[in-house]
């Protein structure tokens, strides 16, 4: 989103700019230049036609700025650019006429989110979601995902699965967020939702009692609230973002899958790798594949030990599918744990605000890379640098949706994953076609170097049984291949994608029109070449009555409502890319209607203008009315509003005037009608003219005159048979 948001274009303007380009062979241009004295311009600059044009299209005319030898700025007042434009248009001297459009300088995407943005009044932490923001040479390991969203913010069409506690739907930053997930906990006790493995992956919630941590099936599980794990990783992935309210996510526009694998006291293997493989598209699980597979899997779990070969299994057929498994490293301070130490997972440490190891996070060898996982500095009051994550205010079962804070803080590499896990999203999202290798490769490549050493802290040193709990400065054998640089990630991700580019003849069209969409200015990085193009409706009622798989293709429309075409390109090197773009479709254009007071009116008299009958068609409303003479321009004037539904008109000499009322509807369509008003000669004129025939028998006064003296005659013969009374 720029920082200035692009107005819409205004149909009902009536202050009109236009761009002008003369012939080169046009008569004008011989004795319309602008000289010193008759300008502020130079005395080369070129034409000021306004005179000259005006008085050939019968409308005032003011000059603007010339622009070169042969075109210049020509303003109007009284309609809009584009009638403007189309007026010069017609003239045999000009080549061409554009309206002259405003355009904004586009800014860096700052969400609205009231937690993101740092010195937080109101909240805590005061430094906000720090982590996403750019790094500073305080904050070295914030990832600067706002040079990602430059690129993109994610695609809908790619999922990350949230493996975890499951999720609470109705939070505000996740419920525009999910699609259909499932619930793979097996066991009804540690499922804590009255039954086992379902549909529905909501989080009941995990809390443990007293009781229950001191004997039975939880015994020394460790006795707490409810955690809503799976809600904070979500929200740390894909958080509804620039809606103004909580948090901004990573990759705003991918979808999540809530997978519910852990319960109280955690979940078994085997459920999670079923729900591994079941999220990914895979066979066997024993549940119908999901409409839409993920293309990322997210762990924020796991425990001690190597790898197993089931893991390995199931990590070794996701990746083969395509499917990129993301493993939090863990919290003990050890080496790096299952799953997160299987071959072919992207393991992520977690780091402090300053780029050192955060003292739990676990290390070594089979760490990938290294992402924030928050620390506090301070050993007592409100956390300086945790997490900011979407939780719940429920101690058991959810209650109110809320937000992490300085208090009620979220630390762990668990929230490290998440932000690599949405980081990788994100370059799916600009480069779909990347393997899981080459996401894993990039995220290296990217990568922010270690800080290095600081005084007073010590390097990391390879995992042993004893737990390194304290800070210490990274290296490339302890924490990865460095610090996660989202920005840096999807720029070199995007880098190797073919650029799609969707070019449509229109953006509104009406039902049962044809729209013709071309993607031939699509290009491949250097050496490479565009191979294939795939054309596909994601959303709305229409087909294609052309190809979908050449360069431009025909969409038709069926029904009103809005249509999403997707096209995505392949190139030499097996690189693809996609773009996507809605167009609203519409019953038909509105309906332009006016009555006049008078379509007669004399000199002097105000004539009323009423388009209020003018109508929309179904699904759309009128957002504007613009009132113009087209002819007659010197007989008459508008002495109301011309962009209201009514207006008047004065006229002031006679002769024919032509009005013309224009109307625009919410899609964008505009419709116009015409009435022509004879204006004559003042009523006072008239009556001196009748006046002056009087003399001659044959006007209405001498008829008068006669009927009176019938009358007088009449009353004066029966004045005598009165008198013999």
């Amino acid at each position: 989103m720029p920082t200035r948001r692009t107005p819409a274009v205004d149909a009902t303007s009536t202050s009109a700019r236009v761009i002008v380009k003369y012939r080169n062979n046009a008569s004008v241009l011989s004795t319309g230049r602008a000289t010193a004295q008759s300008s502020s311009v130079s005395a080369h600059a070129g034409p000021q036609l306004a005179s000259t044009m005006g008085g050939r299209l019968g409308v005032a005319l003011s000059d603007g700025r010339p622009l070169s030898a042969n075109s210049q700025v020509l303003m109007a007042s009284g309609m809009s650019s584009q009638v403007l434009a189309d007026k010069l248009a017609t003239d045999t001297d000009v080549e061409w006429a554009v309206v002259d459009g405003r355009r904004f300088a586009l800014g860096t995407y700052t969400p609205n989110d009231p937690l993101y943005a740092d010195s937080q009044s109101s909240a805590t932490p005061v430094a906000g979601q720090w982590y996403l923001r750019a790094p500073t040479t305080s904050i070295k390991s914030a990832i600067d995902v706002e040079t990602a969203w430059a690129t993109t913010q994610g695609d809908s069409s790619v999922v990350v699965a949230v493996l975890d506690t499951g999720i609470i739907k109705t939070h505000p930053d996740l419920a525009s967020k999910l699609v259909s997930g499932y619930d793979f906990v097996s066991d009804t006790s540690v499922a804590n939702d009255g039954d086992a493995r379902d549909s529905d992956p909501s989080d009941p919630g995990d809390w443990i009692t007293t009781a229950e941590n001191a004997s039975g099936t939880f015994k020394d599980c460790g006795a707490g609230d409810s955690s809503w794990h799976g809600t904070q990783t979500a929200s740390l992935i894909g958080a509804a973002t620039n809606n103004g309210v909580g948090m901004a996510g990573v990759a705003p526009n991918v979808m999540l899958m809530p997978v519910r694998v852990l319960g109280k006291c955690g979940g078994y293997d085997s459920d999670i790798i079923a729900a591994m493989r079941w999220a990914g598209g895979l066979t066997g699980s024993g549940v119908t594949a999901p409409t839409t597979p993920a293309k990322v899997l997210n762990l924020s779990l796991g425990s001690s030990g190597t790898c197993s070969a089931a893991y390995q299994s199931a990590v070794t057929d996701l990746t083969a599918a395509g499917v990129v498994v993301v493993a939090a490293a863990g919290n003990d301070g050890l080496a790096v744990g299952t799953p997160a130490n299987c071959s072919g997972v992207i393991a992520v440490a977690g780091l402090r605000h300053s780029g050192t190891k955060v003292g739990f996070s676990d290390l070594g060898t089979a760490v990938t890379i290294s992402a924030p996982a928050g620390n506090c500095v301070n050993s007592s009051g409100t956390c300086v640098y945790p997490i900011i994550t979407a939780t719940n205010t429920g101690t058991t079962s959810p209650t109110t949706s809320t937000y992490s804070d300085g208090t009620n803080y979220s630390v762990g590499t668990s929230f490290s994953a998440p932000l690599v896990s949405g980081t990788a999203a994100l370059m799916l999202s600009a480069s779909s076609s990347l393997t899981p290798g080459q996401v894993t490769t990039l995220l290296k490549s990217s990568a922010t170097a270690f800080p290095g050493a600081e005084t007073g802290v010590s390097a990391c040193h390879a995992p042993t049984s004893t737990a390194q709990t304290s800070e210490c400065y990274c290296t490339t054998s302890t924490c990865g291949a460095g610090m996660l640089n989202t920005g840096a990630a999807v720029v070199a991700a995007k880098a190797t994608a073919p650029t799609p580019v969707l070019t449509a003849s229109a953006n509104t069209l009406l039902v049962g029109e044809s729209l013709s969409l071309d993607g031939s200015s699509s290009t491949a990085p250097s050496g490479r070449t565009v191979a294939s193009y795939l054309w596909q409706i994601t959303s709305g009622s229409a087909s294609f009555s052309s190809s979908t798989t050449a360069a431009s293709t025909t969409l038709l429309t069926t029904t009103t409502g809005t249509v999403t075409v997707k096209l995505t390109v392949t190139d030499s090197s097996g690189y693809s890319a996609s773009t996507s773009q809605s167009f609203t479709v519409a019953a038909g254009k509105p309906t332009a209607s006016f009555t006049a007071s008078t379509a007669t009116p004399s000199v002097g008299a105000t004539v009323t203008l009423d388009g209020s009958a003018s109508k929309a068609t179904s699904g759309a409303s009128l957002t504007g009315y613009l009132w113009e003479i087209t002819s007659g321009t010197s007989l008459a004037s508008f002495s109301g509003s011309t962009t209201t539904a009514s207006t008047t008109l004065s006229a002031t000499a006679a002769g024919s005037v032509t009005v013309r009322l224009t109307v625009t509807d919410s899609n964008g369509y505009t419709n116009s009608t015409t009435q022509v008003l004879t204006v004559s000669a003042s009523a006072a004129n008239t009556t001196t003219s009748s006046n002056s025939d009087s003399g001659g028998g044959g006007g209405a006064f001498s008829a008068l005159w006669a009927l009176g003296l019938l009358i007088l005659a009449l009353m004066l013969g029966r004045r005598p048979v009165a008198q013999r009374r």
